[in-house]
């Protein structure tokens, strides 16, 4: 009989989408919370749906569901239009979207003020202009979209300046894992922060 090899556990992913992200066709309908919690991936799992699928009302169940697998409940926000919706709801943590553009900057601001961590996601994807991010701010590294550009070049110069957050992007289930954002952190030299 052969054994199953599974790969250690790492420390934190808080960067997981589910079936809750109805209108997000890269979901695939077998990432659900009871797969997730299966697999045990990571020591602390978030889940992080997209708000413009669980605002208002439907948080609530999000939230119970999410929590009753012992997982963080975060939210990924997208961009400024997506604040006021935010600052309704109180997730243990929000993941932001910051393009390149004064709304979005304002609401850093915003989201800072609630207490909560605030994760600033695909950086270098959407342009997000880092020297206009504040230092409490977390910088994620994840494996989505890290590979698409030149991390080297554009993260080193912010390796003193922020705390970084590792996570794995998933939207499926082969996904859940961060192999090249660990070896992206480990040739920036930059330490994870476990923020739970």
């Amino acid at each position: 009989m052969t054994k199953l090899f599974l790969p250690p556990q790492v420390p934190q992913d808080l960067h997981i989408h589910t079936v809750f992200s109805t209108g997000d066709s890269s979901v695939l309908p077998e990432q659900n919370l009871k797969l997730i919690a299966d697999l045990g991936h990571a020591r602390i799992i978030g889940i992080a749906d997209h708000l413009n699928y669980i605002s208002g009302n439907l948080f609530k169940s999000y939230e119970k569901q999410v929590r009753s697998f012992g997982f963080k409940a975060g939210v990924e926000v997208n961009g400024s239009e997506w604040i006021k919706a935010a600052l309704e709801i109180r997730p243990d943590y929000y993941i932001y979207h910051c393009r390149d553009s004064e709304e979005d900057y304002e609401g850093v601001g915003q989201l800072i003020r609630t207490g909560k961590p605030l994760i600033i996601a695909h950086p270098l994807y959407l342009g997000t202009r880092l020297d206009r991010i504040p230092a409490e701010c977390f910088v994620e590294i994840n494996n989505r979209y890290i590979w698409r550009s030149d991390w080297k070049t554009r993260l080193e110069r912010y390796v003193k300046k922020f705390r970084f957050i590792i996570s794995s992007d998933a939207h499926q289930p082969h996904w859940l894992n961060q192999n090249y954002a660990r070896f992206v952190a480990d040739q920036l030299g930059v330490e994870e922060t476990i923020l739970f």
